[in-house]
């Protein structure tokens, strides 16, 4: 988010009315301008607020529109009074309230709309709930006599309101498809409180505003509530009765049911009820701005739904300032509202123990809080805690209010009263909506049960296997841990804070040793030996995945690695502060754990060369409810640098504090088994800054157990201090003082000390049942279906393949040949002959017209038939296209120059030469000679198709430069054919990335010779998605996204070479452009392609918009056109644009799914990709219309490549590379590498480069920096950096 820019500012207006439903208009200053009577006037937004909020643009924080009201908009003005109701609002289309239908609304002075027919204000105020029903936005004593403000009211259902409430609403619920067909909004306006003639004057000038918005559509309805910025300037009124103060009360009412006898009250939700909470009310929001409100009233059940919290609550306007660092601001994703649960005095033998309610009340926060609290952006509601001190209840301190952790996601949730004890109130939780395994089993890992509770269900993971159900992982097995950290760091006194962004962090961790290896890069000198100190940055990852003693967890076990982290270091003596934030969002798709790290403030100066120690040390982790808290304070050793042979040293200390939240099964009362309070003890602690890699590294053992001061025996295992010599796929067991045994993992069999594989796939062959095979990987193994077959909606049973023959895809059809007729498949098995253009017959049998018998060329041409076309041609003496033909022949605008220059004695000269006599020189067409050179001087240079010379081509005297003829060859009217085959060059090669390495198998005409296949390259530690080959160097490129980083090597030897490893947040596709010396790609994270020079320099931003998850990559250097995929789910497309980035456009975006891979076929021109949503591979030629499906009913195809008749795929489900014979459209071979992983790129090594060239090929194309073909011609282009750089800009 860049720095927002300032507003222009508004002039003050005095009681001028800022236009039809605003309030006046508020100083840039930040005073209010002065309203009628010397009232403060409320903060409103200028005119363009509202059209920019129904576009969706962006709004000032402060900016909160009141949708439109007054009279001038067709609202009726409530009479004015006190305790004033307004006749029955008949509503057009119903209200749906607590599941029933409310028909009629009834206006009021005192902030309330009631669905019945309201009492007399002494019967309510300051009770809650209200017998007669209500929505209360702000129900308090109000008073508008002598016109002391005004209440205004309307049904509106015009389309401009409408959509105004549409956006309000799905800020708080992203996921509804809710669309209103009528609104009710009632506009409390500057109005008044009730004051009698005894009370002082402390409330007379003071007016609220405020508004509620009541949407409807058949089947549902919502509220909003909407609170402009200082727009509540009293929070309570005084009684009539006597001189007490009456707060007011936001909330929702259900009407009381009457019996005989007795009366029952109705289900009602609080929101606020006290002062506090009511002032916070324009601070706060459920619907990520500040002052809204949004509520679903129409559920069946007895509770109001609150909105998800889903968007970020924006920073507020004084701390843009502070934020602005050249970079996003620090954890702008944070600073929600929680929902907290009220204490509510109740009596248990009173005849409302049966009612149903939830009271909510606003946080009372302090601006800072709201940079400090953590909010979940995934669209689900937050159950993160703010990280302030908690006051739990107790005997002495009763509990007036608690946070609520148990509201499990998309659910209304019901509370219920039960019982007290001496500490406070015991709920039960239920909800309307039973979650059940049945329709949540997904949610669980595969290597987890799912289990039904009365109330719910939760995940467990299964034997062998750790973690929180959700997320599990093998025992003893080693894990990997990825993410990104920036930061924005004061050294020492230094006024200028180090930023620095998109930094790589690394982990690596021995799951059975408690080890735990991190290192961070880039990190610069003048900041890497001050971080020393703080080991805990990956000291976090230690506590993860932390030796467990027997009935204590680790970190994963309880999070399953789905967290938010954020922690305080305060160093002692100077107080210096540093603010660290961490996300871990469970395991991705490669199986690695996945971290966002934020810093932010100022620590002590270690200088360069220092070296810190850090002595072993124990921290208490304390669990409650979700949250779970830990504080102690370290020391450290600092060795400075030797100074004439004397190396001084100091100690420094530093206070630690750290708050992590995550969501737990509240369900599973064993869950909470685990001890409240656990110690993690810390050795082997190993911190080093190299400055040369600029790489910050740490290394910590950690173990989970019970407090202890280390002297008991069960703290010395050799299984709690990895000093075991398990192999590492086993689990260390331990004994009875220093005993232990080794257990092999699952999957793998041995004594401990040496773990084998196990194949399952041997040793059980009925294991994946009937029509599948089995195929063994290490620890696991995994059932495929037979070819025929797929999945049944269990995911293990193999079920035939139900699908008609598409005659005109597999060649069965009786349609006469391609080059005389079509097959149009119709659905099903059936299909259509038609003959093509320039043919006629059943399309069966197909007979060529001549059309040169229906008189269609002029009568002074020849008419030439061919089959399924003609052409004409103008006869001698005449010149036109055919169809025209005129007397004369027309010179071209070589021949017209070069007669000039003859005629003049040789006066045009393309440059200022200081010699005579240039003659243009033309060919047999008349078109300009690609080199052209002056007689005289014998200087020689290129012209384009124009004669216009291209800069920097002119070659000395006797030198003529290389130049490309840029002449068209002539149009040949009539269609042309292709072969059937495509010629095969020697030593071909395809090239594929499996994860840590790039291996290659050898083609033998068509076919692979997979017994020549081996590894090309390897990578460890990294994760290889694209590959690209450019022909002419022999170099192969890839992506790495585990660096991420663009690297290179030769085929014929010699170590990696990264050219890109700087502002990249996840390269995908690849593609080289041999004849320009570039190379494209993909970043799905930066959602961006960018283009350099094979070195990696001159980088250059072809597209940063309208893409949302762009994959694979391919170009056309010959014809200068560039292709790529975007799988967005919700509009997946396959774009094309020139190589410069010009004439961008959608090329199909009908009928995908996922569409993965892309390739381009430089001998037959064919674009073809493979689709893992529509599981097809299809093709089509980009400058035709139509495509052709070459296979259906794939499994999981990722990438693919073409070379001759075949088409090459490798396959996600099947770990292979599929080979398939595009024209049969028949699959014909496949290969398996012997190590079973996934296959990600893969790419064609040519033994020599298809023909071609373009105007990039020699000499750059004339351009200073980048060259960028296009069609017929080429494009000069500017890196983005060009500061200080000579460079020229041309098409």
């Amino acid at each position: 988010m860049s720095p927002a820019r300032p507003w222009p500012p508004a002039r003050p207006l005095a009681a001028e009315p800022a236009g039809p439903g605003l309030s006046p208009l508020y100083r840039r200053d930040g005073a209010a301008a002065p309203g009628p009577g010397g009232m403060r006037a409320v903060r409103s937004c200028p005119r363009w607020a509202l059209l920019a909020l129904a576009l969706q643009l962006a709004l000032p924080a402060q900016c909160l529109v009141l949708l439109p009201h007054g009279e001038e908009r067709g609202d009726t003005a409530l009479a004015h009074g006190d305790d004033v109701r307004s006749a029955a609002l008949e509503l057009s289309m119903p209200l749906r309230f607590y599941g029933a239908a409310v028909r009629s609304l009834y206006i009021t002075t005192n902030g309330i709309i009631a669905v019945n027919e309201p009492s007399s204000e002494e019967k309510y105020l300051g009770q809650f709930p209200v017998s007669f029903g209500a929505i209360a936005p702000f129900m308090a004593d109000l008073d508008t006599t002598d016109e002391r403000g005004n209440v205004y009211y309307r049904e509106d259902s015009s389309s401009d309101v409408l959509q105004l409430a549409s956006d309000y609403i799905k800020r708080g619920f992203p996921e509804t498809t809710f669309d209103p067909t009528s609104v009710v909004i009632v506009t409390w306006k500057l109005m008044a409180p009730y004051q009698a003639l005894r009370e002082g004057h402390a409330l007379e000038e003071k007016r609220n505003t405020f508004q509620a918005v009541l949407a409807s559509s058949d089947s549902s309805s919502y509220a909003i509530f909407l609170y402009p910025e200082d727009s509540l300037q009293f929070y309570s009124t005084y009684s009539k009765k006597d001189d007490e103060k009456i707060p007011a009360m936001v909330g929702f009412s259900q009407a009381s049911t009457n019996y005989y006898f007795w009366e029952k009250p109705g289900s009602y939700n609080v929101i606020a009820n006290d002062e506090e909470s009511i002032r916070n009310l324009h601070k706060s929001s459920n619907a990520g701005r500040r002052g809204i409100w949004v509520f679903e009233i129409s559920s069946s059940s007895d509770s109001i739904v609150p909105a998800k919290i889903s968007n970020i609550l924006e920073s507020l306007e004084s701390n843009e300032q502070d934020q602005d660092m050249n970079s996003k601001p620090f954890m702008s994703d944070y600073g929600s509202t929680e929902l907290q649960q009220q204490y509510v005095t109740s009596s248990t033998d009173s005849t409302e123990e049966d009612q149903h309610y939830v009271t909510y009340s606003v946080p009372q926060l302090a601006e800072e809080d709201f940079l400090t609290s953590y909010q979940d952006v995934t669209g689900t509601p937050s159950t993160e805690s703010f990280y302030s001190h908690q006051i739990f209840p107790t005997a002495k301190a009763p509990p007036r209010q608690f946070q609520v952790q148990q509201f499990p996601p998309q659910q209304p949730q019901v509370i219920d009263v039960e019982e007290f004890d001496e500490t406070g109130i015991v709920f039960r939780y239920n909800t309307d909506v039973q979650q059940t395994c049945a329709n949540n089993r997904h949610q669980c890992s595969v290597h987890a049960i799912c289990k039904d509770y009365p109330n719910g269900f939760c995940c467990s993971c299964i034997a062998g296997y750790k973690g929180n159900g959700r997320q599990c992982i093998a025992e003893g097995s080693p894990q990997r841990v990825n993410g990104k950290v920036k930061g924005r760091i004061f050294v020492g006194n230094n006024p200028v804070p180090i930023i620095f962004e998109n930094t790589d962090l690394h982990s690596y961790v021995v799951m059975n040793q408690g080890r735990a290896y991190t290192a961070i890069s880039t990190i610069p000198e003048t900041l890497g030996y001050s971080l020393l100190p703080l080991a805990s940055i990956g000291g976090i990852i230690g506590w993860m995945f932390a030796v467990e003693q027997q009935g204590y967890k680790n970190g994963f076990s309880i999070t399953g690695g789905e967290f938010t982290r954020q922690t305080e270091v305060t160093f002692l003596g100077n107080n210096e502060k540093l603010v660290i934030k961490q996300k871990f969002s469970g395991i991705d798709e490669h199986g690695h754990l996945t971290i966002s790290t934020e810093m932010e403030g100022r620590i002590p100066e270690i200088p360069s060369g220092a070296s810190v120690h850090i002595e072993p040390y124990t921290e208490l982790y304390h669990t409650s409810s979700s949250v779970i808290t830990s504080s102690s304070t370290r020391e450290y050793t600092v060795t400075e640098p030797e100074r004439d042979g004397v190396a001084s040293t100091y100690t420094g200390a530093y206070q630690w504090r750290q708050t992590i939240s995550f969501d737990e099964c509240i369900h599973d009362d064993s869950y909470h088994a685990t001890s409240a309070t656990q110690q993690l003890s810390v050795d082997g602690v190993f911190v080093l800054y190299n400055r040369d890699e600029q790489i910050l590294r740490y290394a910590t053992s950690n173990s989970i157990g019970p407090i202890s001061d280390g002297s008991a025996d069960i703290n010395r295992n050799p299984c709690y201090t990895g000093t075991h010599n398990c192999d590492t796929n086993a689990i260390c067991r331990p004994g009875t003082g220093n005993h232990f045994f080794c257990e092999c993992s699952i999957g793998f069999r041995g004594d401990g000390s040496v773990c084998y594989d196990v194949d399952e796939c041997s040793e059980q062959p009925a294991l994946c049942g009937n029509n599948a095979v089995c195929n063994n990987q290490p620890g696991t193994y995994r059932c495929e279906c037979v070819e025929g077959y797929q999945f049944a909606a269990d995911g293990r049973t193999c079920v035939a393949v139900e699908y008609a023959i598409n005659h005109c895809q597999t060649g069965t059809h009786n349609c006469d040949i391609p080059q005389r007729a079509q097959c149009v498949y119709t659905g099903g098995s059936a299909y259509i002959c038609t003959c093509l253009p320039g043919f006629s017959g059943d399309g069966r049998a197909c007979e060529d017209i001549d059309e040169c018998q229906q008189g269609h060329c002029h009568p002074d041409a020849f008419c030439y038939n061919t089959p399924g076309s003609f052409s004409c041609q103008c006869k001698a003496g005449y010149r036109g296209d055919g169809f025209r033909c005129v007397l004369g022949v027309e010179k071209t605008k070589c021949q017209h120059e070069r007669e000039a220059a003859l005629g003049s004695g040789g006066a045009f000269f393309p440059r200022e030469m200081g010699v005579r006599h240039f003659i243009p020189q033309c060919d047999e067409h008349g078109n300009y000679l690609p080199t052209q050179c002056h007689s005289s001087s014998g200087y020689c240079w290129c012209v384009d198709r124009d004669g216009n010379e291209i800069d920097g081509t002119r070659s000395g005297p006797g030198v003529r430069p290389p130049c490309l003829s840029t002449a068209a060859p002539p149009v040949v009217i009539g269609p042309s054919v292709r072969p059937d085959t495509v010629p095969l060059p020697p030593g071909t090669h395809l090239l594929f990335a499996q994860s840590g390495k790039i291996e290659h198998v050898p083609l033998e005409g068509n076919n692979m010779k997979k017994n020549g296949a081996k590894a090309l390259l390897h990578i460890p530690d990294k994760v290889v998605i694209g590959v690209a080959y450019d022909c002419s160097d022999k170099m192969v490129y890839w992506t790495d996204i585990s660096g991420p980083s663009i690297s290179r090597a030769s085929l014929n030897g010699g170590e990696p070479t990264t050219i890109i490893k700087t502002d990249l947040g996840s390269p995908e596709g690849i593609a080289v452009d041999h004849l320009g010396r570039n190379i494209f790609w993909t970043d799905s994270q930066l959602d961006r392609i960018e283009v350099a020079r094979l070195d990696g320099r001159q980088r250059r931003i072809l597209f940063d918009t309208g893409l949302v998850n762009p994959r694979a990559i391919v170009v056309d250097p010959m014809r200068g056109n560039l292709y790529w995929t975007d799988w967005n789910r919700e509009a997946p497309k396959i774009e094309t644009s020139y190589m410069d980035g010009t004439n961008r456009r959608i090329l199909v975006k009908d009928d995908l799914g996922l569409p993965n891979g892309l390739t381009f076929d430089p001998y037959s021109s064919m674009l073809c990709w493979v689709d893992a949503g529509t599981k097809r591979l299809e093709c089509m030629n980009p400058n035709q219309l139509g495509r052709r499906k070459i296979v259906e009913g794939i499994q999981y195809p990722f990438s693919v490549t073409s070379f001759g008749k075949n088409l090459y795929y490798t396959d996600w489900r099947r770990d292979a590379v599929v080979a398939v014979d595009r024209t049969i459209s028949t699959e014909n071979d496949n290969f398996q590498p012997h190590k079973r992983s996934r296959l990600y790129g893969i790419t064609t090594a040519f033994a020599q480069c298809p023909g071609g060239h373009n105007y990039c090929t020699v000499n750059n194309g004339g351009c200073t920096h980048l060259c960028l073909a296009t069609p017929g011609g080429r494009s000069c282009r500017c890196p983005d950096n060009t500061v200080g750089v000579d460079c020229i800009e041309r098409n």
